[in-house]
């Protein structure tokens, strides 16, 4: 027997329950739907970090979210091609990839990697799922440039596997290995490949985790952080230069996903504690924000289910009721 003067702290405050009743709004509009999460940099690179984000991750589908990770793993691919002593050369930001150092890649992606992140979050219960893009053809991909060797352009992206894993409530962790047309394996952008899977599964939102805190105008003056823009204007950045190269496949990715329907596209520092919880969960936000214009936006819901579509029905009726109360 315990007395509660001993067991709690004097005026308990509840600011705890005051948060998670204010991300109520939050989670009702984000529940049932499908958010893609690229994941890189420092995050994944730091094992701390990593179970965080991982952790994160686990909440969202806690609270009715449906994570698909994708991911790449450009600094453990440079650590092994040096353990190797495999040349490491890039041109125009692409890894220039030999038929060696392709097999390289798929081992450090697929048996590294991918397997630490789904380690990292089947430490809460046995629900991701690790696979490379050629699994049953999830990525397929051509040969972008001869000079580059096995690094690929995106052709199309299958998705009857990523639907069953995400009807079946896993968490598909998916690693950016593409099947090639040719039949052998491409070493594909990763931040292409989550536009590409946004669009085509009809997600509700594509999310870059990088190392910066979002979109620069101009990056040497951090004043010029964005907190929201629209198609259009990404648009004029890339075509401009405007932005860094490292964040031109981004911008691009975010293009394409929303021009397929994709709701909303955002950009946050992955290094951030609770980034993600802050940006899907809170009216606060953080990163950078992309959007289409009201003329230009079809978004198609990935399919929700029962209880995701009673909210939704509830909120549509609202909405409604309150359209109604306003024209009288």
């Amino acid at each position: 027997m315990k007395y509660a003067k001993d067991t709690r702290p004097k005026g308990a405050s509840s600011k705890a329950a005051e948060i998670l009743a204010e991300a109520l709004p939050w989670i009702k509009n984000i529940t049932g739907k499908t958010v893609i999460i690229k994941y890189g940099g420092s995050a994944m690179v730091d094992e701390e970090l990593r179970a965080q984000v991982m952790n994160d991750i686990v909440l969202l589908k806690i609270v009715g979210v449906n994570p698909v990770i994708v991911h790449g793993g450009g600094l453990a691919i440079t650590e092994a091609m040096d353990r190797m002593q495999l040349p490491v050369e890039f041109k125009d930001g692409q890894r220039v990839t030999t038929p060696e150092a392709m097999d390289l890649v798929r081992t450090v992606l697929t048996g590294k990697v991918n397997q630490d992140l789904v380690e990292a979050l089947n430490e809460h219960g046995n629900f991701a799922v690790g696979l490379s893009g050629a699994d049953a053809g999830v990525i397929v991909a051509e040969q972008l440039s001869p000079e580059l060797g096995r690094v690929g352009r995106i052709t199309r992206i299958n998705r009857p596997l990523l639907d069953d894993l995400v009807a079946g409530d896993y968490i598909p962790v998916v690693a950016s290995v593409a099947l090639g047309e040719d039949g052998g394996f491409y070493n594909v952008n990763a931040d292409l490949v989550a536009g590409h899977i946004a669009a085509a599964i009809g997600a509700h939102k594509v999310i870059f985790l990088t190392d910066v805190d979002g979109l620069y105008e101009n990056f040497k003056d951090k004043g010029t952080l964005l907190s929201n823009l629209t198609v259009f204007e990404a648009q004029y950045m890339i075509e401009n230069n405007v932005v860094s190269a490292g964040m031109i496949p981004k911008l691009k990715s975010c293009v394409h996903a929303l021009e397929a329907g994709v709701f909303r596209a955002h950009i946050l520092n992955g290094t951030t504690p609770h980034a993600l919880l802050l940006e899907l969960l809170t009216s606060i936000g953080v990163g950078t924000t992309m959007h289409c214009t009201e003329e230009s936006c079809k978004f198609d819901a990935h399919p929700l289910g029962k209880f995701a579509s009673k909210l939704l029905e509830n909120r549509e009726q609202v909405l409604l009721e309150m359209q109604h109360h306003q024209q009288r």
